[in-house]
């Protein structure tokens, strides 16, 4: 945008947008991205933007097929394929939870999980519509991933470098996923347990590129703190215990450590994350306070004064839409429940929290990001709130049976938290097209498009990996006991862990059935409270103590490579390590962040999707490792395969930096620096 504040593409031209041929490449990469996003968070715990490598991915295909692509018809692919995206992350927080709930669901229901995903998606997408002219023209709120994704697709049509990357890395990834996930030539993970004073200690790795990738994509911040969470959990919690009340007596020392990790430390994830995610909220009281009176007091326009860049959907059609979703709802509660007025109690108060976390999640990405808005603890705080209303009106008043009011609580809060989860990603996406000159109307109905992909993509794709690798080693475990549908019982090591889901099926559980770890969550609550006092983000600590320690390793190890060729590229325009680097230092170190960022995107969609294929092939029978007959590789040598790939993320990522410099050489000058400052930290101050 100019210094004025003019869109890239001025009201006054009207160059192509939603084509034929930009509606078909946005619902294909809506597909491969809901999938792999789908599958990342239910291995890792979180997910990623998918805005910029699919507005990449758009450029390099639509300019590969045909001539004359604007850049606003790349706008609209990058809508599509994001909007199902975010829709997969409050799926998959959410719905495999009834998976872990006792008596509600023993499998992946296809045709409500679809509702559930149409219903909050676009309910989210709609309350995000009202309140696209109040954020976006009317505040102007900054809303940082919009911007980055719009110098991304102004980079694209201005003949911008780099963008062929994300194809590199993509193809990268998804051969790495086919080695180790497909043909199993190596190692997943290399682990190993041993005595020490008395007590045992664990050493574990996952060999995972794309949870490298996430690590470079978060920062060496926050994967440092999701790694001190992982140390908490393994390095002390789980020894303490172990060296106080005993180890069990079956199993290998891995099995015993990781026994006593799931049984009972991993709870202390669950006490964190519960006060981590109420803390978010309540620290962002007065932005959310803010929010939501600017949302209330917001004013619609006439659209025929309006240019056609502020031209959005009717208003009267949204909200009137909007009414006929929350009826829908309603129905849905009703037929699931057999109670109308749980139905309807339960209808309205999720009309009534969608839209005040709709209006929070739009404004919090507004101001810090998407990334950074606390979908976790909005989902929490319904949860919580949930509770509460059917317990009072399930419970005390219609005095249903626990199953259904186990059931009436997921369906509200599954609702709620998908339209919480696409609210930040839409805002983001029309605050890219306000800034590249889209039609907010054309857009709004991408946004629709991509949303009803995604709730069409994410039920199968979450019923394939759970009938391949068991979405939850909870809900595996009990199925494995089912000898009618596994007569010779189930493989369960390979199940995706889905923390998220785990945690708000314990506290499910725990609401209704009285099944919790008291001792263990109560401690969590304590160090949720120290973390607090101390300042530090407390939901990445969290998911630390949740997740086994081996995934949080590549995190920390992306992370350690994002600071080093972030501060090599300060080095090499300065001359020397600065604590402030000069303007032009910062500007060649984003540089190479954003090449990273693409290179990371790329290999973490490639293995994600090859994660996804796979379990297509094992639910149709076929084996991969049989049908060639293929052996595994030794830890050593999958340690050495793996670090061949770090080796290529690093060169690929490391291309943006300045000529002239010595990689090597560079990082041990950093490592001297970090290490001398660190040490600095224990020294009193002199004078």
């Amino acid at each position: 945008m100019s210094e004025l504040g003019e869109p890239y593409i001025p009201a006054s031209e009207s160059p192509l947008e939603l084509t034929r041929r930009v509606i078909i490449v946005g619902i294909l990469l809506g597909i491969l991205m809901t999938a792999a996003n789908a599958y990342l968070g239910l291995y890792a715990g979180m997910t990623v933007s998918a805005s910029i490598p699919a507005a990449v991915m758009s450029m390099i295909i639509l300019r590969s097929l045909f001539k004359n692509v604007s850049i606003l018809e790349n706008n609209s692919v990058q809508t599509m394929a994001s909007a199902g995206e975010s829709l997969a992350a409050g799926i998959i927080f959410t719905v495999p939870a009834l998976l872990v709930i006792p008596n509600v669901w023993d499998e992946i229901k296809l045709v409500e999980t679809t509702i559930i995903a149409l219903l909050g998606g676009l309910l989210g997408t709609m309350f995000t519509i009202a309140l696209r002219r109040l954020f976006i023209v009317e505040e102007a709120l900054p809303y940082p991933e919009g911007v980055a994704c719009r110098e991304v697709l102004v980079a694209g049509e201005e003949g911008g470098e780099g963008a062929q990357a994300i194809l590199y890395a993509l193809g990268i990834g998804a051969i790495y996923g086919l080695v180790v996930k497909g043909f199993k030539a190596t190692h997943h993970t290399v682990e190993n347990a041993f005595s020490f004073l008395g007590t045992r200690l664990y050493a574990g790795m996952d060999l995972s590129i794309a949870l490298l990738s996430v690590g470079f994509i978060v920062g060496i911040r926050i994967a440092s703190f999701i790694f001190l969470g992982g140390l908490i959990g393994f390095g002390i919690l789980t020894p303490m215990y172990g060296m106080i009340n005993g180890w069990g007596a079956s199993g290998n020392g891995v099995e015993m450590f990781l026994a006593v990790w799931k049984q009972q430390i991993r709870y202390v994830g669950v006490g964190t994350m519960v006060v981590g995610g109420l803390y978010t909220l309540w620290s962002m009281r007065k932005t959310i306070i803010t929010g939501i009176s600017k949302a209330v007091r917001s004013k619609s326009s006439d659209d025929d004064e309006l240019l056609r860049t502020e031209i959005d959907l009717p208003m009267n059609k949204v909200f009137i839409f909007s009414g006929v979703l929350v009826l829908i709802t309603i129905l849905f509660y009703w037929a699931k429940t057999g109670s109308f007025i749980l139905a309807l109690a339960g209808g309205l108060f999720l009309a009534l929290t969608a839209f005040f976390f709709a209006a929070v999640a739009g404004y919090i990405a507004g101001v810090v990001g998407s990334s950074n808005s606390p979908v976790s603890g909005m989902t929490i705080a319904t949860l919580l709130f949930t509770v509460v209303l059917v317990l009072l009106i399930g419970d005390g008043l219609l005095n249903l049976d626990t199953s259904t009011l186990m059931l009436a609580t997921m369906l509200i809060a599954s609702i709620v938290a998908s339209s919480a989860a696409i609210a930040g990603d839409v805002m983001q996406d029309l605050k890219t097209g306000h800034m590249v000159g889209a039609t907010p109307r054309l857009q709004q109905i991408a946004e629709i498009i991509g949303v009803i992909t995604g709730a069409l993509v994410i039920a199968p794709t979450l019923k394939l990996l759970h009938s391949a690798f068991g979405i939850t080693e909870t809900a595996c475990l009990r199925d494995a006991g089912n000898e009618i549908l596994y007569p010779s019982g189930r493989d369960c090591s390979n199940a995706l862990y889905a923390p998220q889901a785990e945690l708000i099926g314990d506290i499910v559980k725990g609401a209704f059935i009285g099944d919790v770890n008291l001792q263990m969550i109560s401690l969590g609550v304590v160090i949720a409270i120290i973390l607090i006092r101390l300042k530090m983000p407390v939901m990445s600590v969290a998911i630390g103590i949740y997740l086994p320690l081996g995934l949080s390793v590549p995190i920390m190890l992306g992370g350690i490579i994002s600071y080093f060729t972030l501060r090599s590229a300060h080095l090499r325009i300065d001359g020397e390590i600065r604590d402030v680097p000069s303007k032009k230092a910062k500007e060649a170190a984003k540089e190479v962040e954003n090449r990273g960022v693409l290179i990371g995107a790329g290999f973490i969609a490639g293995e994600s999707i090859l994660g996804v294929f796979v379990a297509l092939l094992i639910v149709s029978g076929i084996d991969l490792q049989d049908y060639f007959g293929t052996g595994t590789l030794g830890n050593f040598l999958s340690l050495a395969f793996f670090a061949w790939f770090v080796g290529i993320f690093i060169w690929l990522a490391t291309r943006a930096l300045p000529s002239g410099g010595n990689l090597l050489l560079e990082t041990i000058t950093v490592l001297k620096d970090s290490v001398s400052k660190f040490i600095r930290i224990f020294l009193p101050n002199s004078k």
